[in-house]
């Protein structure tokens, strides 16, 4: 649930109010001392991961994710190489698989706490791909769907843009319905945009109006993205014919200028994103349903547009990346794909009529 207020404060502002809330607990005897100091410990590490004057809402599930593995790449400086002993430690190793799994419990009680206090408008733990193993400690959970349960949610969306858009059967019964029952238009744009072009959430629900345009009969988005980096994509066709639809008959006319709106008329809000997609894959087929946050289906655009052989700088470019190597973070393995790829080798094709050993040089 949206706080009423939300209270913008910094990562060291939130993280000071936070500590200051635990060492208080252990008056009360809730806490000991030593556990009390583990969470100041670790709320300090992520302080210095995420950066003391970033604002605590605008991290993400990507930016969680980045902070815990930079956490467990982080040498622990408790335990140095001893020359002087029978068993020297090898110097500065990687955090313990324990160390990892309370450091990611203390950095979860932190943001549930500033989801209540209303310091965060949504918890981005929910989105964080990188879970605590019982061993091998801090890993990326694969969250990519198949290319049949994607094909199936959007499909699914696909159906909502077409049947959004069918006149009321009896004069005056859209009037008569609720106006939060008239959403189909946008659940399907909203699954559609984040299937196909996998933008960020906060990108998603920052998007206006006048940020689609047409250039040479091509409908593309220009996207506001991290570090006030823009990129203009575009839409495949299926999805520039839903957002011309809804911009006709599914956008509630407001003074807002926001692409995606609430019932009320008001800019969507990234917690609402989460149950568009719910939404929409009830309609899918159990057999290809499986449940996916906003973050799983860019998770999923770019592993079926680098499956499929998309050029990397392509991908990068449609998701908005600086840098190529971050793309290993986006590419999950999908079932058979080795099977595949071995099938269709590219140095073999070409070649079926030769027999054993022609074409061979030396």
């Amino acid at each position: 649930m949206r706080p009423a207020d939300l209270n913008r404060l910094t990562v060291q502002e939130s993280a000071d109010r936070y500590v200051e809330l635990v060492r208080a607990r252990t008056s009360t005897g809730a806490l000991s001392p030593a556990t009390a100091e583990l969470y100041s410990r670790d709320v300090a590490t992520f302080v210095e991961l995420a950066g003391a004057e970033r604002v605590l809402d605008d991290l993400n599930g990507e930016d969680v994710d980045a902070i815990l593995l930079a956490f467990a790449r982080k040498p622990d400086g408790r335990r140095r190489a001893d020359s002087d002993g029978p068993r020297p430690v090898p110097s500065q190793p990687v955090q313990s698989p324990s160390s990892q799994a309370r450091f990611r419990r203390s950095i979860s009680a932190l943001f549930k706490h500033a989801t209540l206090a209303g310091w965060v408008q949504v918890n981005p733990m929910t989105a964080a791909t990188v879970t605590a193993r019982e061993r091998g400690g801090l890993r990326p959970e694969r969250r990519a769907l198949t290319r049949e349960q994607a094909q199936g949610l959007i499909g699914a969306a696909r159906s909502l843009g077409e049947t959004g858009a069918e006149p009321p059967t009896a004069p005056g019964e859209r009037g008569r319905r609720r106006r939060d029952q008239r959403t189909e238009l946008r659940d399907g744009l909203i699954v559609l945009l984040l299937s196909t072009l996998g933008p960020r959430v906060s990108e998603l629900v920052k998007a206006n109006v006048e940020d689609f345009y047409t250039n040479d009969g091509v409908r593309y988005w220009r996207i506001f993205g991290k570090g006030g980096r823009t990129r203009d994509v575009p839409l495949p066709g299926d999805v520039a014919r839903v957002l011309e639809v809804y911009l006709l008959h599914g956008r509630p006319e407001s003074p807002d200028k926001a692409l995606l709106l609430s019932w009320r008329g008001r800019r969507l809000a990234r917690g609402d994103v989460q149950a568009v997609i719910d939404r929409v894959q009830r309609r899918v087929d159990p057999d290809r349903r499986r449940s996916v946050t906003p973050h799983g289906l860019r998770h999923t655009t770019a592993t079926h547009l680098l499956a499929d052989a998309v050029d990397m700088d392509a991908v990068r470019r449609v998701l908005g990346h600086s840098d190529l190597a971050t793309l290993g973070r986006y590419r999950d393995e999908l079932p058979g794909e080795l099977e595949v790829a071995m099938r269709t080798h590219p140095l073999l094709r070409g070649d079926r009529g030769a027999g054993p050993g022609e074409g061979a040089t030396g």
